[in-house]
């Protein structure tokens, strides 16, 4: 997402005298070696997880879900069960994410079982969806459709993606947030467990939010980093991202433009803004090595509106255009967050938001509402829209959101920074609300979405507390957090030739993480 509902009527009132599907009873997963060197390394196992591709159908045909599995280390006296663990996307692989517990300080993780999962269509699990690989390649038309050959253009392209994954089979209409909470529950099954403890970041607190409203008997701990707002999904959602990723671009110019000694790109954040604007315009004309043009231009910046890792390395390489028309490091940075032939995560994206609720369908209101956006935040409101876009066309019928009851939900440790851009800050205040159980630590004035579990010692050690004793902190009166902690600093920059030494979180989360950046 740059950020569920209804499957099968899994949460409407049964119509009176109508027969209840039978509950589907996976089999015990059949654990094995890992493909995948990082789980090696992490001593993981993997298997492979038979569910109905329509719960509504359980004896019908079988999908194959891909899971992984880091057992705990401690007694098992002293265990505290399977942890579910899912990045974000939605259409983020998480198979990897099953080497996650040694991240959690105090050696809180090793009282559990980390389980990892590719969701279905995604990844390792069987079918993964893909509809055209090269929707992403170099040098499209311009986002900003200033003229009606550009609409034209991304209308038809938008369409003919949509059309392409029509053409993938029946999974399409079984790809809602609400299939992969069935999946959830099937693992739980699986693993022969009465209750999961999840640890969700992104999307994947979306996921839990339907879960716990769904099975919230089965859920024990819960910690949601980076927290969807549910009364917005989807269409609102993005809108309210792209005025936050133009506020995050901003922030990151005026850093630019603090260590103007180092990188000379404007003395003013104001300087930095229009440099970078004038550039883009510039690439519009003429694409840098022929294949960096606006939109990969815009593109490959949106990771510093997620957060701070990356600003170091897009400031170089701005910089580096712009003094000495070095464009290879451009091209780098968009091949890492846009792997050339690759949209399974794409895919995987649309078949589940344009089907949990559904989108405007006609193209005016689409344009009405990013023009006006765009007006107030012209950095990545049209090419968000175009990402958004195939929702306009799918060929897969839409559902209806859950109505999010958390109320029965046990415990949930809930986090956001207060600028995250991804999943704005009021989605944490309602979530916050609708899971009476919970508590909200906030970090003012933090940028970074989904940052737990990167070095930031106030946040990680509550985090490490209450999975290692159940322990919130103490939930205060009123709608605010209940809790705050500081953000990391922003980063220095590095030496030229050297990388910037600060906290992050483990490679396999951060990876996980930046392949769901859009």
């Amino acid at each position: 997402m740059a950020a569920g509902l209804l499957a099968g009527g899994l949460a409407l009132a049964p119509v009176a005298g109508a027969a209840k599907p039978p509950e589907f009873q996976p089999a015990p997963i059949q654990w094995g070696p890992c493909q995948d060197e990082s789980l090696q390394k992490a001593g993981a196992e993997c298997g492979m997880l038979d569910v109905p591709m329509d719960y509504a159908d359980p004896a019908g045909e079988k999908i194959s879900l891909a899971v992984s599995r880091v057992k705990h280390t401690v007694p098992d006296a002293q265990y505290q069960g399977p942890i579910l663990v899912n990045p974000g996307g939605p259409g983020g692989s998480g198979l990897r994410l099953a080497a996650l517990g040694p991240s959690v300080p105090k050696d809180a993780g090793r009282a559990y079982d980390w389980i990892g999962f590719d969701p279905r269509g995604v990844g390792s699990s069987v079918p993964a969806l893909s509809c055209d690989p090269n929707h992403f390649s170099y040098n499209r038309p311009d986002y900003v459709p200033v003229t009606p050959e550009l609409e034209k253009q991304w209308l038809d392209k938008s369409e003919g993606y949509a059309r392409a994954c029509g053409a993938r089979g029946k999974l399409l209409e079984h790809v809602k947030t609400t299939d992969s909470v069935q999946d959830m529950e099937s693992i739980r099954k699986a693993l022969g467990a009465e209750q999961i403890n999840y640890y969700g970041f992104s999307y994947g607190t979306y996921l839990g939010q339907v879960y716990g409203t769904m099975f919230p008997e089965r859920l024990r701990r819960v910690v949601m980093d980076g927290v969807v707002n549910v009364n917005d999904v989807w269409y609102q959602a993005n809108l309210n991202q792209d005025v936050a990723f133009d506020r995050n671009i901003n922030i990151f110019f005026d850093w630019v433009a603090r260590h103007d000694a180092v990188y000379h790109l404007g003395a003013t954040g104001a300087d930095v803004s229009k440099l970078f604007y004038d550039q883009r315009a510039k690439l519009d004309r003429e694409p840098a090595g022929g294949i960096i043009g606006s939109d990969e231009w815009t593109d490959l910046f949106l990771q510093a509106g997620y957060g701070q890792t990356g600003w170091d390395a897009r400031a170089k390489a701005f910089a580096g255009w712009v003094h000495d028309g070095a464009w290879e490091p451009l091209k780098q940075l968009y091949d890492k967050a846009n792997p050339p032939g690759e949209d399974g995560g794409f895919a995987v994206y649309n078949a589940v938001q344009c089907t949990d609720v559904q989108w405007p369908k006609q193209w005016k209101q689409w344009e009405e509402d990013n023009w006006a956006t765009h007006a107030k935040a012209p950095y990545q409101t049209w090419a968000n829209a175009w990402f958004n876009a195939p929702c306009l066309f799918w060929p897969a019928k839409a559902g209806k959101p859950v109505d999010v009851d958390g109320s029965k939900v046990g415990s949930a440790l809930l986090i956001s920074e207060e600028l995250d851009a991804a999943t704005p800050f009021p989605g944490a205040l309602e979530a916050r609300r609708r899971l009476p159980n919970s508590s909200l630590i906030s970090l003012p004035g933090g940028t970074t979405h989904s940052g737990s579990l990167g070095g930031n010692a106030c946040l990680d050690g509550q985090i490490a507390d209450y999975l290692a004793t159940g322990k919130l902190p103490e939930r205060k009166e009123g709608e605010g957090p209940d809790t705050t902690c500081q953000p990391l600093p922003q980063p220095e920059p590095a030496a030229v030739g050297a990388v910037a030494v600060r906290p992050q979180q483990p490679a396999i989360l951060q990876e996980a993480l930046q392949a769901n950046q859009h």
